[in-house]
């Protein structure tokens, strides 16, 4: 049995017919696609699968499937942007799983969160209707898509590296950061300093002349909300 469906049946029974109906919906039925949240059709019955189980899932406010619903967004509109031919399967599945190691790492020693992604990818498509001609692209995509990576040549894996990138900017690169502190960690001072660091690392990685124009902006908008947050904090002494 699939990886996926092992997990719907083991980990949503027996809610996962019900879950499933609720985000299918009845036009699936009639041929009409589905819609997710962030208005991405979900045309195939495998989207609608890696959907389901990235929304039920993947939850989290730095991680989750929002984050990466937004990853794919970002992504088609940067491959607009610079005129680049996307494969819209490889990079709906790429942005969904991306970050899947954050909640199903991979056993052994701890690895790159990304190439733990593309080392599960194929059991993760298998059996949902994926084209798995396609996985290649898959993995490379996942493996290239954080701002330290390598993304290669292809034009999913690097509208995928840009869009996650600048979502590290941002005012909502600043609140996926500050989310990452928790509810026991004795300050975000470590957050602020890393935001800080993005400011400098981020922008040069980016690779579409799109993405360079939203970086711009995103981490002008980044540095003024960190100067302000210095000056609210007892004159940045304390975090």
């Amino acid at each position: 049995m699939p990886l996926l469906d092992r997990l719907l049946r083991t980990r949503l029974a027996p809610v996962a017919a019900v879950l499933l109906l609720a985000f299918v919906g009845p036009g699936w039925a009639a041929g009409a696609p589905t819609v997710t949240a962030g208005g991405i059709a979900l045309d195939a019955p495998w989207k609608v699968k890696i959907y389901e189980l990235a929304h039920s899932k993947f939850v989290h406010p730095a991680w989750g499937w929002q984050h990466s619903e937004r990853d794919y967004l970002l992504a088609v509109r940067l491959a607009r942007g610079d005129g680049l031919k996307i494969d819209t399967d490889v990079l709906f599945a790429a942005a969904f799983l991306h970050d899947m190691a954050a909640f199903m790492p991979c056993p052994g020693p701890k690895i790159e969160h990304g190439e733990c992604a593309a080392r599960q990818a194929r059991a993760m498509l298998a059996g949902t209707g994926f084209p798995m001609r396609k996985v290649a692209a898959v993995q490379a995509a996942e493996r290239g898509h954080m701002f330290y990576s390598d993304a290669g040549s292809d034009p999913n894996a690097i509208v995928l590296h840009d869009a996650d990138s600048l979502n590290f900017l941002g005012d909502l690169g600043a609140a996926r950061l500050i989310a990452l502190t928790g509810e026991k960690a004795p300050s975000f001072a470590p957050a602020v300093k890393t935001l800080r660091s993005f400011l400098v690392k981020i922008p040069p990685r980016l690779i579409t002349r799109t993405a360079r124009r939203i970086g711009a902006q995103r981490a002008a908008e980044l540095r003024t909300f960190l100067d302000h947050l210095q000056d609210e904090t007892s004159d940045g002494r304390v975090m």
